[in-house]
């Protein structure tokens, strides 16, 4: 890449609002869509939403596990995503959620970070629960590659504050990781590659979101998250977020010009965080 991430996203969103559309193909959906919970109904489901959405939105983000459920053909499916969204002109925020430590840390960077890898890329989510200097590796092939990586921070499932919250001598292990982001990203411009996810649904915070760099913000819309909620917890950090919904567009299909226009109707919906 010969631009960071964090330009291309801000690049991206600039051009087509700030939005991500989650590809979560679980079997409830395919069976919405009068489709088989097998990998011909897969295939038919994600390549449908990538057709309707990837020219339309900033970034696509296909949840890989509803992938890897079926196995090698499953991920031969979520390559064909990575690819045409790409194609289209979105960004592909692969949704992984990885952490581990040395070596299977730096395969996994290798997996989805790598250009030569077919599932490369442009971010990924990865998990800092192994202590955040483990993953240095795939922060190390993020600047190699020019990509991005959202860090788990704050999340909206019942279970996250016994760990998020638990403090530790410097404050909470949240606030840690948050901190660990603002180092990575200081004097980027126009921001930089290294996000943090913030759920829509946390109700609030007391960390300071400001990191310079993306906030990727799941539960937006359907899951109960909404304009006022990102204003009210994000507060200046607001132009960094980039919210994130799934069932709010894809429930529309298996039409795909009712997918493109669903997306679009959330992308003027938040456009107003811009104002």
């Amino acid at each position: 890449m010969t631009t960071t991430f964090g330009a291309r996203l801000a690049a991206a969103t600039a051009d087509r609002g700030r939005f991500c559309v989650g590809v979560d193909p679980h079997a409830a959906l395919l069976a919405e869509w009068g489709l088989a919970d097998d990998v011909a109904g897969l295939e038919a489901f994600a390549l449908t939403v990538v057709e309707a959405v990837a020219p339309v939105v900033a970034v696509v983000k296909p949840q890989s596990a509803f992938f890897e459920r079926f196995g090698s053909r499953g991920v031969a499916v979520l390559e064909r995503v990575v690819a045409e969204s790409r194609a289209a002109g979105a960004l592909v925020l692969l949704d992984v959620k990885r952490g581990d430590i040395g070596s299977t840390s730096q395969a996994y960077a290798d997996a989805y970070l790598d250009p030569r890898s077919p599932l490369a890329s442009d971010a990924v989510t990865v998990s800092p629960y192994l202590g955040f200097g483990s993953l240095q590796p795939m922060v190390d092939a993020a600047r190699t590659h020019g990509a991005g990586l959202f860090v788990l921070a704050l999340t909206s499932n019942k279970e996250g504050p016994e760990v998020q919250h638990a403090r530790t001598d410097g404050g909470t292990v949240a606030g840690t990781v948050l901190d660990h982001l603002r180092r990575l990203n200081e004097g980027a411009e126009p921001m930089g590659s290294f996000g943090a996810v913030v759920g829509a649904t946390i109700g609030g915070t007391v960390e300071d979101l400001e990191v310079n760099g993306p906030l990727l913000v799941p539960g937006y819309g359907a899951q109960g998250g909404t304009v006022a909620d990102l204003r009210r917890i994000f507060g200046a950090a607001v132009r960094l977020v980039l919210p994130s919904s799934s069932r709010d567009v894809l429930r529309a299909g298996p039409d795909p010009r009712a997918l493109a226009d669903a997306a679009r109707r959330v992308v003027d919906a938040v456009a107003g965080l811009d104002a």
